[in-house]
């Protein structure tokens, strides 16, 4: 075994560096649906085993996240495996991001191992080729295009017709011998086996024979398992590390199921006992495509650059293709593994990005409560998401505003605000966006004028009574419950020029305190969302608050003497 030092996903225990490919066809099933859902008694072997072709994706971290689950519910072991068969396909850092992706989101792995092993692959090719459970393919590339092209005109698949299937063993070995060009097939029994899933239950494979035989095709499916440079196709790498793992459980996606059959006539071949097969419905967007790495679709290391937590991520992907009896979506990891079982839901499931955004606001509002070091990251995310914006702030209406906070004294306003805030956090960029009024001082420009709930007139005249008002409230008074009561009686103040003339009623004074509440909010943090006035107030302290209130009434003042003029 030659273990490589470079690895970059390095472990107590390394991963299988394999060379193999993919290859996968759609194909109708019969299933039986009747199924346990329960989960083994004994500990499962699970593993992951993801291409270096592309990057990790929401997909294939939900396959990830199962079988970790099922290992960690039933006391087993979790393997990470990668497959780096495709060369001309794969990414040179896809490796190192796969392995920093999963540990990001909290799934490290128990066992892994580095190895040249196409030795390995070949030697039990042999073994099948001595048992006469496979045989050598000596037939063109050219002909074989033709006979696919010939199956698809006839509607029937492009399986093998077994041309060299009826080659003696001894002629076989003087061709190979001779250098003559060929790949490696398994003789396919005439009765493929059925199998039973841990999703769908008894699964028999469709037969298109009796439409071929009437034809006059002959189809064999004898799919390839190694291939004319001496390395192993996906099928016969994946049965060979599957067995040396001692892997007894694979969950995957429901497209593998037409090579599932492949694979337990290997196993038979071998004289092997399979592991149990899951296979779970696809990942969909709303235009019902499936998530794939070959295009992009939300990479997961975007999720992390966006600020996206990582437990709420794998709480977002769990939900899709598996049936929990909590009340509550939100579960964390551990709850996850305690809760686990093989409820896995049948047929594919388009994903919903809000469920990700509700998810997000219930781990926000919960690290926060908690004041731990998870607080911590989400404001230290926030400050480094508001230093970058602060350079460049072209997106923000907040180009109203000067002086922005910096260094302890914006770290300290950003935890002052997610406390209050929390519950609607979603990302860092979307937090400055709603909330970046807290983080500037002295503003220079006045939004513009907004009708106030048809008491636009008399707001702007009292405007210098905001001011004078504010202005008089003792520094040590200036907390919530005391510009709560300030606001009140502002508003009582209020309510008799806003109807005068009419009865004092309820609904009046209910007007007036909606007409305070957007002059104060429209002056004081440009009229965008965030807290209760009193609260945002308190939080911005009486000099800011004063100052603002004063330079709303200045700018209004000038621009009436501008239109007298």
């Amino acid at each position: 075994m030659l273990l490589r030092s470079s690895l970059p996903c390095r472990h107590p225990n390394y991963i299988f560096r394999l060379f193999r490919t993919f290859s996968s066809t759609s194909k109708v099933w019969k299933v039986d649906r009747h199924v346990s859902q329960q989960l083994p008694s004994s500990p499962a072997r699970t593993r992951f085993a993801p291409s270096p072709t592309g990057y990790l994706h929401l997909g294939s971290l939900r396959t990830a996240l199962f079988n970790y689950l099922l290992a960690k519910a039933t006391g087993g072991q979790f393997l990470l495996r990668i497959e780096d068969t495709d060369k001309k396909r794969t990414i040179p850092d896809a490796e190192e991001r796969l392995c920093n992706d999963l540990r990001w989101a909290g799934l490290q792995w128990d066992e892994g191992a580095s190895s040249e092993r196409t030795a390995l692959y070949q030697e039990h090719a042999e073994k099948l080729l001595q048992s006469g459970h496979a045989y050598r393919c000596f037939c063109s590339s050219e002909k074989l295009n033709e006979l696919a092209r010939r199956r698809a005109n006839l509607g029937l698949p492009s399986d093998y017709d077994r041309t060299c299937g009826g080659i003696s063993r001894e002629q076989s070995d003087e061709r190979a011998s001779a250098g003559d060009p060929f790949v490696v097939r398994l003789r396919v029994p005439s009765k493929p086996p059925e199998y039973i899933d841990l999703v769908y239950g008894s699964v028999g494979k469709p037969n298109h024979d009796k439409k071929a035989h009437n034809l006059g095709e002959a189809l064999y499916e004898d799919p390839v398992l190694l291939k004319g440079d001496g390395l192993p196709t996906y099928h016969l790498a994946n049965v060979v590390d599957d067995h040396h793992m001692d892997i007894t459980h694979v969950v995957r996606a429901a497209e593998w199921m037409s090579s599932t059959p492949k694979h337990l006539m290997l196993y038979n071949a071998f004289g092997w006992k399979a592991p149990d097969f899951a296979h779970v419905g696809l990942l969909q967007d709303s235009s019902r495509q499936k998530f794939s790495k070959r295009k992009g679709n939300l990479d997961i290391r975007k999720f992390g650059d966006d600020g996206i937590f990582p437990e709420a991520l794998l709480n977002y992907v769990a939900l899709y293709g598996w049936s929990h009896g909590h009340k509550s979506d939100v579960l964390s990891l551990s709850d996850l593994i305690a809760s686990f079982d093989m409820k896995f839901t049948k047929g594919n499931t388009i994903v919903e990005p809000h469920k990700l955004m509700y998810l997000q606001k219930k781990y926000a509002a919960k690290y926060t409560d908690e004041g731990g070091p998870q607080f911590e990251a989400i404001v230290n995310r926030v400050f480094k998401a508001i230093e970058q914006e602060l350079e460049a702030p072209s997106w923000f209406p907040g180009s109203v505003y000067s002086h922005p906070l910096r260094g302890t004294e914006l770290k300290s306003r950003i935890a002052d605000v997610l406390k209050y805030t929390a519950k609607n956090y979603t990302t860092p960029q979307e937090f400055f966006a709603n909330y970046g009024y807290f983080f500037y001082e002295m503003p220079q420009l006045v939004p513009a004028v907004i009708d106030f709930a048809g008491q636009r007139d008399v707001l702007r005249r009292s405007r210098w009574d905001f001011y004078r008002t504010f202005s008089v409230v003792a520094p040590q008074d200036w907390t919530e419950d005391s510009l709560k009561r300030t606001i009140s009686s502002t508003v009582d103040s209020m309510d008799k020029e806003m109807h005068a003339g009419e009865a004092l009623s309820d609904a009046n004074r209910k007007s007036s305190y909606k007409s305070v509440q957007l002059y104060l909010r429209w002056a004081i943090a440009s009229g965008g969302s965030g807290p209760s006035m009193h609260t945002t107030m308190a939080l911005l302290g009486k000099d800011e608050c004063v100052q603002r209130l004063k330079n709303v009434a200045i700018s209004l003042d000038e621009k009436e003497s501008e239109e007298r003029n």
